[in-house]
């Protein structure tokens, strides 16, 4: 590993990095920039702590996420859905949504109430498994754990998550409905970025504290879904051996458990050519 050599490309290809934090058998061996002092957009990533949510909830068994996604969305908003569409949503689950597998869920909400957004959106052969990736898709999810729990998800994640890891640098925005919005809109710093990763590589434990159950951080970070990627599991994606955290604009979390290696990076920079990625594999993995 040559981590000189890799925030050297950094800076010689003036890449807009924010800091870089490098983990190895859970202990911090390489850092660069500001990984503590202040939060950054984590864009997409926020759906990692979606999902650590959803686990959390799973493994107290209190959200099956078996279940139909209409069985857990409020009564006023399925009653007010034309019959067409209860019965395209009739078979979709929580488990279609946490892998992004529903076609015809846009993107983004194009309307003021996201939640009837997401509730109109013509499925495509709802019964077919097709990855779509959506923001809606993890919002529905956020949700129907918001009605399972009876509590505000933000504040569950809060307590729950945030303060077992250490967390207390955040911020993060709700849906114009009030619900946790949980497909972005989140900001962390490096560090706070590599504690999530580092619960995922430790099958669930950080600082010996178990937050996750084992069997739902295999389910969550395995392949559920394949894509052009390579998998997608529930809100986390397929690398290698392992699994990362994405967000646009180049925030990571790579997540190496058999090589005991969590790297995080924090960036605002689009990167077509995949330039810091393949710096960091050559530098930091060969």
């Amino acid at each position: 590993m040559d981590f000189v050599s890799f925030v050297d490309e950094i800076k010689k290809n003036k890449l807009n990095v924010y800091g870089v934090e490098v983990y190895k058998d859970r202990e911090l061996i390489h850092s660069y920039g500001d990984t503590v002092e202040h939060v950054y957009d984590i864009y997409s990533a926020t759906k990692s702590v979606t999902s650590i949510a959803v686990g959390v909830a799973y493994d107290r068994g209190v959200f099956d996420i078996n279940r139909r996604i209409l069985d857990y969305i409020p009564p006023d908003y399925v009653n007010r859905m034309s019959e067409e569409q209860r019965e395209l949503f009739d078979s979709i689950t929580v488990e279609r949504l946490l892998c992004m597998s529903v076609d015809g869920i846009p993107f983004r909400a194009e309307c003021e109430n996201f939640l009837n957004c997401a509730l109109e959106s013509k499925l495509v052969a709802p019964e077919q498994r097709v990855f779509n990736y959506s923001n809606l898709s993890t919002y529905l999810v956020c949700v129907a754990l918001t009605e399972a729990l009876s509590e505000d998800l933000g504040e569950f994640i809060e307590r729950e998550i945030f303060v077992p890891l250490g967390i207390d640098k955040y911020s993060y925005e709700r849906s114009p409905e009030g619900y946790f919005y949980g497909a972005s809109k989140m900001k962390l710093t490096v560090n706070e970025l590599s504690r999530i990763g580092l619960l995922m590589s430790d099958s669930g434990i950080y600082n010996g504290n178990r937050i996750l159950s084992e069997a739902y951080v295999r389910m969550a970070t395995s392949v559920r879904q394949m894509n052009r990627e390579g998998g997608y599991g529930y809100y986390f994606w397929k690398y290698r051996d392992g699994f990362s955290i994405n967000g646009k604009k180049c925030q990571k979390c790579y997540v190496l458990p058999n090589d005991g290696l969590v790297i995080s990076y924090l960036c605002n920079m689009d990167d077509p050519s995949h330039i810091l990625k393949f710096d960091m594999e050559r530098n930091l993995l060969n």
